[in-house]
């Protein structure tokens, strides 16, 4: 958490880290000044792409004393504006559910081996990266905690699955190992609150470690500044205080 005798400085790069089955994908890494340690937090991005707003998020987790890395988790499709490489994905039907997992442990994994890092590591995304951060902390066990804002597609119906999304999420509940942070939009389509609930159920039913809250007036992305219509300033202030707080209590500060 920042506080006014901070070290300011930060490191921020793109950077090449292994990936599934090995291939080498960029990641945007950003660290503070100082020796640390560090607790770390995984970024995994929203259907958008690779863009601004989640560098920038990157940055922001860092200046609060986190090393942040958000690996390209399009890498391999091409490279261009975020939006014409987004669209390029969403015409392939997205990018593989096991790839993107494989891609958030390597990510982990370099930030872990660190000299600067505490060991916790979590994983953070919005959007479909709510979605696969909640994958990645059910089926690849080794994240200290899970923070999912507003994931669309964590409850599939049979329907919605594909040969690269085979299974909803939500079934592998079970198996995760790390205390999970939920935010959500009363008014959002994806989750829908009906959806959410499930979800909820479903942690309780398996005694997982968990909170929950749903914001009124908020939809989807309502953390977006860059996006004047889904941005609400009041919950979006209290969401970054929530998630904070959370990655404090359960990784530590530095």
């Amino acid at each position: 958490m920042y506080t006014t005798d901070s070290q300011l400085g930060m490191i921020a790069e793109i950077i090449t880290i292994p990936g599934a089955n090995g291939d080498l994908v960029h990641a945007y890494f950003a660290r503070p000044a100082g020796p640390g340690p560090f607790p770390a937090v995984v970024l995994l991005h929203h259907m958008p792409g690779w863009d601004d707003w989640y560098l920038e998020a990157t940055r922001k987790f860092a200046h609060n004393g986190y090393l942040a890395i958000a690996p390209d988790l399009y890498c391999r499709v091409g490279h261009g504006s975020p939006d014409d490489v987004a669209a390029s994905v969403r015409a392939a039907g997205g990018v593989p559910d096991a790839q993107v997992v494989a891609d958030a442990a390597g990510a982990r994994d370099y930030v872990r081996s660190l000299p600067v890092s505490n060991g916790k590591v979590a994983v953070w995304g919005t959007c479909s990266g709510g979605r696969h951060a909640y994958l990645a902390a059910c089926c690849n066990p080794g994240f200290d905690a899970v923070l999912d804002l507003w994931g669309g597609g964590v409850v599939m119906q049979e329907s919605d699955l594909t040969e690269k999304r085979p299974v909803s999420p939500v079934e592998y509940t079970k198996d995760l190992t790390c205390p999970l942070l939920g935010l959500f939009g009363e008014d959002d389509r994806a989750p829908t609150p009906a959806q959410v609930a499930i979800h909820e159920e479903t942690l309780k039913e398996t005694g997982k470690e968990y909170e929950f809250h749903m914001y009124p007036g908020a939809a989807h992305g309502f953390f977006y500044h860059d996006r004047p219509a889904a941005y609400r300033a009041e919950q979006a202030v209290d969401g970054w205080k929530k998630v904070f707080a959370f990655l404090e209590k359960h990784l530590g500060g530095a």
